[in-house]
Parts: structure tokens; C-alpha cells; sequence
């Protein structure tokens, strides 16, 4: 377990170091596009025609999306570079959540039945608490029950928010049941701890 998690350790800061270095060359290719794009660097320069045939085909999907938006064709690198940042930071908070979830399985483990135990309602009550989370995102943003995106949230949580809302009364336009869902899961999750 030792050697996984010193190799995991390894790849960890490689991944930190690489996905660094990606967003500064990132974020100066990008610069350079968009100040082609602007003209604030002569579309006919050499630089222009690097952009145009090494960077441009990076940002053409970002750009397409920006215009179904209705956005500008000229934030489209500023755009690029924030999925590539983004994308960056998520990459390397689902690693540090994968190396603290097998940390905490093999103590776990090695604590036998009870370690189970508790490794079974402590990733239970997580995922029913970001599926609680992700629904009140959904209705947010407008997002279906039936979409693919969000089903799983509203298929995982249906079974406690639905007898709350005969119960909790909405505020106005406002449903509080996924939040009072939410902080119900963290008590029982704790009585069920310390049993």
C-alpha cells in the first residue's frame, strides 16, 4: 500500500507540474490568437500564421460553442483557456479524491468489519449528498429529470425528497426540500456512525 501511494504521490505532482506548464503555454498561445483576432497583431505577420495554423484548430470547438451562445468570435481563446484551467483543476481534484478514498479504504480494511462500516455510510451519505447538490445545480440551470446529465441525481435522491415535500412547505418560488434533504443525510449519517 506504501509503494502505491508513493508512485500515486509521483504521478500526482507530475500531473500538477504538467498541467501547469499546459496553462501558461496555454494562456500565451491563446493571448496570441486573440490579439491576431483583434488585430492588435497584424493578421498578416508570421505570428498570425502560427496562430492560424497551430492554435486556431485548438480553440475551433470552444469557438463554435461560444458562437451557438451568441458570444464573440474574440473571446473564444479567453474562453479555451478557462476549459483548459478548469479542466486542469478538475482533473487534479478527482485524484486527490481517488488517493483519499483508497487511503480511507485500506484503513478501512484494516480496522475489519467496523472499518467497513463505516466506509459504507461515510461513501453512501457523500454520493447522496452531491446528488442532492447536483439536483439543486440542475434547477439552477433548468435542467431536465430526464436529462442524462441530471437523472442519476433525481433517480438517487426521488426516494427522500418526495416525502419531504408533503411535509416541507416551499418559500415562495423556492423549494427548500433538497436542502433540509441534505442536512437530514449528515444527521443520520452521524447517528449511524455512532452506533
Amino acid at each position: 500500500m506504501t509503494a502505491f501511494l508513493t508512485s500515486f504521490a509521483l504521478v500526482y505532482a507530475a500531473a500538477r507540474v504538467l498541467f501547469l506548464v499546459a496553462a501558461v503555454f496555454a494562456a500565451v498561445a491563446f493571448g496570441l490568437d486573440w490579439m491576431v483576432r483583434t488585430r492588435r497583431i497584424s493578421p498578416f505577420s508570421p505570428v498570425a500564421r502560427f496562430t492560424r495554423r497551430a492554435v486556431q484548430p485548438l480553440v475551433r470547438p470552444v469557438e463554435q460553442r461560444v458562437l451557438r451562445a451568441g458570444g464573440s468570435p474574440h473571446t473564444a481563446p479567453w474562453w479555451a483557456l478557462v476549459v483548459v484551467v478548469v479542466g486542469g483543476i478538475i482533473v487534479l481534484s478527482l485524484l486527490g479524491f481517488v488517493r483519499d478514498q483508497v487511503v480511507m479504504a485500506a484503513m478501512a480494511l484494516q480496522r475489519g468489519s467496523s472499518g467497513i462500516y463505516y466506509l459504507a455510510i461515510t461513501w453512501a451519505s457523500a454520493i447522496l449528498q452531491i446528488a442532492l447538490i447536483a439536483r439543486v445545480i440542475s434547477s439552477w440551470v433548468g435542467g431536465s429529470p430526464f436529462s442524462p446529465w441530471w437523472r442519476w441525481s433525481f433517480v438517487l435522491t426521488e426516494w427522500i425528497i418526495a416525502p419531504l415535500r408533503r411535509v416541507v412547505p416551499t418559500l415562495g418560488m423556492i423549494d427548500i426540500t433538497p436542502i433540509i434533504a441534505y442536512f437530514l443525510v449528515q444527521i443520520v449519517a452521524g447517528l449511524l456512525l455512532r452506533i
